[in-house]
């Protein structure tokens, strides 16, 4: 999507799009049922929606690239992920309201479990809870770095954010590889600086993660910690400027809250569950005519590989349909940020089911929302960067290009 395009085109109006994300929707068969998670749900009120909306398959990054959760929605806001890079860190930070500064440099953690030997058996510690996780950062907060001042935020469950900042004329650098293996039964690395400026924040990384471990070191569970997503606060269009629109996020998880700040959206209370986001954005109504509206548990159970989990969480979602058809939305999209097959039990590189629902569809041959169906979607298999300018077209929101 050409944002400056975009930004001439951009016309006001009165109707109103709702972009609801489902983390991690894609999948793969299952090796004994032979149907992916959305193929074996019992989701009628999706594979309805599907029936009447145009379908296809979106790329969040490029073919055969695995995006993070970041990238893949930055994509769905009409973001280039390859040309705006937004590391974990910052959104995190964001998405509990800390107050990031400029040359700060903030990591997203995990608390993990580490064996006798030193390797990794759980990423995530068992999913501790939030109030557990809280008081292992207020002990890893009193650790003193030289030359920097350190922050240890918890998030949600496992997850924490780290901030470093710089003392003085101390200069800091995000460009450090991260400590996360991202896999089980190897050891946590060691932070390793990508350019020459960076040595000394490695450094001061690796000091962190040691005293932490020491600290943490006589517990079962959550006895060291990981590190990833390095990053400064960069400089995003502003979505509502670029569209022209008055934007809302209504999301629980912390990050993707962060990605809303960062695009220029107002972030709404999401309170705990679902329903809670729907009514949330009901009660905003009127204030806005874009909404992002974001699903969690699908991708959990697909990153913890639990089949069962996932086609549960798909169909606890197609319970929600009618509240958000309800709204009365002129362009109502239900799309993925990426693919997290459970057989894979991560992120994949696979293309993502999409259905636009909105008047003037033509209606094509999908006749489900699952990986099959939406391929013979009248979209076919395009860009997730194009999600934006779709709905704009269909809310009536852009003007003709050229004579």
């Amino acid at each position: 999507m050409d944002i400056d395009l975009i930004r001439e085109l951009a016309t006001p109006n009165d109707t109103k799009i709702v972009l609801a994300v489902i983390d991690g929707l894609g999948g793969l068969p299952h090796p004994s049922r032979g149907r992916s998670e959305l193929e074996a749900a019992d989701t009628p009120r999706l594979d309805r929606l599907a029936a009447e909306s145009a379908c296809g398959l979106t790329i969040p990054v490029g073919l055969g690239i695995t995006p993070g959760s970041g990238p893949g929605h930055l994509a769905l806001f009409g973001y280039d992920p390859l040309k705006y890079t937004v590391g974990r860190g910052v959104l995190e930070s964001l998405g509990i309201d800390f107050d990031l500064q400029p040359k700060d440099v903030a990591a997203r953690g995990n608390f993990c479990t580490l064996d006798a030997d030193g390797k990794i058996v759980d990423r995530r510690a068992g999913r501790i809870p939030t109030e557990e996780s809280a008081a292992l950062c207020e002990q890893l907060a009193k650790i003193e770095l030289p030359g920097a001042d350190l922050f240890v935020e918890p998030v949600r469950d496992h997850r924490f954010v780290l901030v470093l900042r710089a003392k003085g004329r101390k200069k800091l650098s995000a460009e450090v590889r991260e400590t996360d293996p991202q896999k089980e039964g190897v050891a946590p690395l060691t932070a390793e600086p990508i350019e020459r400026g960076a040595k000394s924040t490695a450094t001061l990384i690796n000091t962190f993660v040691r005293e932490a471990q020491t600290l943490l070191s006589d517990r079962e569970t959550a006895n060291a910690i990981t590190l990833r997503g390095f990053a400064q606060q960069p400089d995003l269009p502003n979505m509502p400027e670029v569209f022209n629109f008055r934007a809302a996020a209504v999301a629980m998880y912390p990050m993707y809250r962060g990605l809303a700040k960062l695009a220029g959206m107002t972030v709404l209370e999401a309170g705990e569950s679902y329903l809670d986001e729907i009514e949330s954005l009901r009660s905003h109504w009127d204030d806005f005519d874009f909404f992002f509206i974001h699903y969690k548990p699908a991708d959990a159970a697909g990153e913890d590989g639990d089949f069962g989990a996932k086609v549960a969480a798909l169909e606890a979602f197609d319970k929600f349909v009618p509240a958000l058809r309800d709204l009365g939305a002129d362009v109502l999209m239900i799309a993925g940020d990426h693919s997290t097959p459970t057989t894979m039990a991560a992120h994949s590189w696979h293309p993502v089911p999409f259905a636009l629902s909105a008047a003037n569809i033509r209606p094509d041959a999908a006749h489900n929302l699952d990986e099959h169906s939406c391929l013979r979607g009248s979209l076919g298999t395009f860009p997730a960067t194009e999600v934006m300018p779709l709905a704009m077209a269909y809310a009536g929101r852009l003007a003709k290009y050229g004579a």
